[in-house]
């Protein structure tokens, strides 16, 4: 087969004395031009995004692994999304990430790509704009940071972060301890240890057929880590010779694998919008329907954090998502093709189970039905969403009236007002922190609880908006209400006092407000006026779909291809 590079370094004129000889200034020899398959590796290496900041090394074993297969490894670096610093939220720039990665795999000589992501929005983001070009790519997640260790108990990132505050705020815990587990918490290399939307990722991208089987638990300091990426970097050697193109791994059985695993192991409810967003991109149907259907009937095996006790380490030392596939094999396309060449089937019949206490087995699950629950009805017309594993059974149908917040800045000005009219059975409701409203959709959904409500003892209420959360959150927490507020979504209409019913096994949730009562609040309604009209900001604002549609641009769904019609010189 040719090699796309070739129509780069194999030009025999002024064009291609260019491209071979301005590479050569690095030291690459002559033989590497001449008709070796050239990987791209794209690194989401960055010391402002702190899961990634151990990538340089990863880059290394997967470019000995291409060297070792005979290949010509070049490694560049594309925007970077850091969750834990980034302003107003990773998710905003997601989108322009998927754009930067895109257009560098598309304008270069590559033949196949390998991306290396970790942090929250670096997989989607790389998964995204690698499937609307569609080269043989293959994935290397980034690993997650050891267990945290403080006063002699395990405790796990974000998860414990959203507890400990909670403490701090009732009097449980002293501000100098509060600080004090931040090391504790954070003590290596990595992405967070607990089942969140880092951690769901790297398990969406092996549920999926994207990377070698077991990348998804590997701990990050973990030199087993190292090794999957050099094998990972021959692997991407041969598929470039098979041309085993993304498309060709990327299928409809591969969503619903994805759907069904993640349900199994309780993933964060960022899986759906970023699912929705891929399969946009390599031009596969899906819809929240599709998720809400094929995971609500999936049992629940994988007793972490936030829905459970353990961590990341503890999952690959009982055996990693291969564990956890094989005991739902009869539940899922067995037959459907992975990177490495083989089946979901042939990859997974005979992983073992090494701790029963970790993952479940499928006779006696945790849960009979996990899976991430989507609600309709007069608040959410085309949908929200609800994870019930990291919820409280009792909130699951349960009526009250709602406290209501008109935006982030009215929210913490007034969640701890002492005259605050609020009480248990109060439904909190956030607007205007959706897609548009905020912009870029914050994880601000599991709002922190009255502060004279937690001295009570209360741990959990209703909580509902058109904001994401954390994966390492837990909570009775409806997310990514769509349409979204700010663009006259009912949300925008809700009042203090009105009546919300929430009934997640019959899928519904309602406020107890007629169509003619919404119709007469809708006239004294004005539309929000936009912050930031300007540059990428107001692309997002005026290309954004709503979540129910992946939240991507418009004028990116669907793919390109590789195809580069002129020259550069």
């Amino acid at each position: 087969m040719k090699l796309r590079s070739q129509d780069w370094f194999g030009l025999k004129d002024k064009a291609g004395f260019i491209y071979r000889g301005w590479m050569k200034n690095q030291g690459h020899i002559q033989e590497q031009f001449e008709g070796k398959p050239v990987i791209g590796i794209c690194n989401t290496w960055s010391e402002l995004t702190p899961c990634n900041g151990h990538f340089r090394e990863l880059a290394q074993s997967v470019k000995n692994g291409i060297y070792e297969a005979g290949g010509f490894p070049v490694e560049f670096p594309v925007m970077s999304l850091g969750e834990t610093l980034l302003r107003p939220t990773a998710m905003l720039f997601r989108n322009l990430a998927s754009m930067t990665v895109e257009e560098s795999i598309r304008g270069n000589p590559m033949d196949g790509v390998v991306l290396l992501c970790g942090c929250d929005k670096t997989t989607p983001s790389l998964l995204m704009g690698a499937a609307s070009v569609d080269l043989p790519t293959i994935v290397v997640s980034g690993g997650p940071m050891l267990n945290g260790k403080y006063q002699g108990k395990d405790i796990g990132s974000g998860t414990d972060v959203w507890k400990y505050s909670e403490d701090v705020k009732a009097g449980r815990m002293s501000y100098e301890e509060f600080t004090a587990a931040e090391s504790c918490m954070n003590r290596s290399a990595g992405h967070c240890m607990t089942m969140g939307t880092a951690s769901t990722m790297a398990c969406m991208v092996e549920a999926l057929g994207m990377s070698l089987p077991g990348n998804a638990a590997i701990p990050a300091v973990d030199s087993r880590r190292k090794a999957l990426s050099h094998y990972t970097g021959r692997r991407i050697v041969e598929m470039v010779k098979e041309d085993m193109r993304m498309s060709k791994v990327l299928t409809r059985k591969s969503f619903e694998n994805a759907i069904k695993i993640n349900a199994a192991v309780g993933g964060s409810t960022n899986f759906v919008i970023h699912l929705l967003a891929i399969a946009g991109r390599i031009g596969v149907e899906l819809n929240l329907e599709d998720i809400d259907k094929l995971g609500s009937t999936m049992p629940f095996l994988l007793n972490l954090m936030p829905s459970g006790k353990f961590l990341m380490e503890d999952f690959y030392y009982a055996g990693g998502l291969p564990a956890v596939i094989k005991q739902i094999l009869p539940h899922i396309h067995g037959d459907a093709i992975t990177v490495n060449g083989k089946t979901m089937l042939e990859n997974n019949q005979s992983a073992p189970n090494y701790n029963t206490d970790v993952i479940a087995l499928r006779s006696k699950p945790i849960l009979e039905e996990g899976g991430i629950a989507v609600v309709k009805g007069n608040i959410c017309i085309d949908g929200a969403v609800i994870k019930p594993s990291a919820a409280s059974p009792h909130l699951l149908t349960h009526k009250g009236k709602a406290v209501v917040f008109e935006n982030i800045e009215d929210y913490h000005a007034r969640i701890n007002d002492p005259n605050l009219e609020v009480d248990e059975t109060s439904v909190l409701v956030l607007k205007n922190v959706g897609l548009k409203g905020y912009p870029g959709m914050p994880e601000v959904g599991n709002m922190g609880l009255p502060k004279k409500l937690l001295e009570k003892g209360i741990t959990d209420m209703v909580r509902i908006s058109d904001a994401r959360m954390s994966g390492t959150a837990f909570g009775t927490v409806f997310l990514h209400v769509s349409p979204e507020s700010a663009i006259g979504g009912n949300l925008a209409f809700i009042q203090n006092g009105d009546v919300i019913e929430v009934d997640v096994p019959n899928r519904k949730l309602n406020a107890h407000i007629s169509d003619e009562e919404f119709e007469k609040r809708k006239l004294n309604w004005r539309p929000t006026t936009f912050p930031m009209e300007r540059g990428y900001v107001k692309l997002f604002i005026d290309h954004v779909l709503q979540p129910d549609k992946g939240a991507d641009l418009d004028f990116l769904v669907g793919k390109s291809g590789d195809k580069v019609s002129r020259d550069s010189h």
